[in-house]
């Protein structure tokens, strides 16, 4: 039994959506004879006719997310949003302008060639963060001849 048209009136009548409108199976073949507004007005009064209740977003989804974040997952390449810093490049211009100064301090005669060799390696291994450490570490281990 078609019921299309019941629906449409009474979703307008109960002022929600189509899909919202509730029809009691049973009384189906009640319903199909309702060809008025008035008449789908009393199914609705009797309860044949039922506006179901509104479903929200369910939070399901993101509680499962914020588990994971809270592990400190999801925070992939994907994720991440402004500058890209390129590790490399930083790391680049770090070590070349330390041993830029290592070769200069070298060059003055202000460390032996075998002090050079030893800071030099350091630097590679990522000792230093910066040229400044660099003054401070020659500094504390008196590396300098003058």
């Amino acid at each position: 039994m078609q019921v299309d048209v019941q629906k449409k009136i009474a979703a307008k009548i109960l002022k929600v959506g189509v899909s919202r409108v509730w029809i009691d199976p049973s009384q189906l073949d009640r319903v199909s004879t309702a060809i008025t507004r008035e008449n789908v007005r009393s199914l609705i009064k009797e309860g044949v006719i039922k506006k179901l209740p509104e479903e929200g977003v369910s939070k399901g989804r993101h509680r499962k997310i914020a588990k994971q974040k809270r592990k400190g997952l999801r925070k992939g390449p994907g994720s991440r949003k402004g500058p890209v810093v390129d590790e490399k490049l930083l790391w680049m211009n770090k070590i070349r302008a330390i041993r830029k100064f290592l070769k200069t301090l070298r060059k003055r005669k202000v460390i032996t060639p075998r002090v050079y060799r030893q800071l030099y390696k350091m630097a590679k291994g990522g000792v230093f963060d910066s040229v400044r450490q660099v003054k401070t570490y020659i500094k504390e281990h008196e590396l300098a001849r003058r």
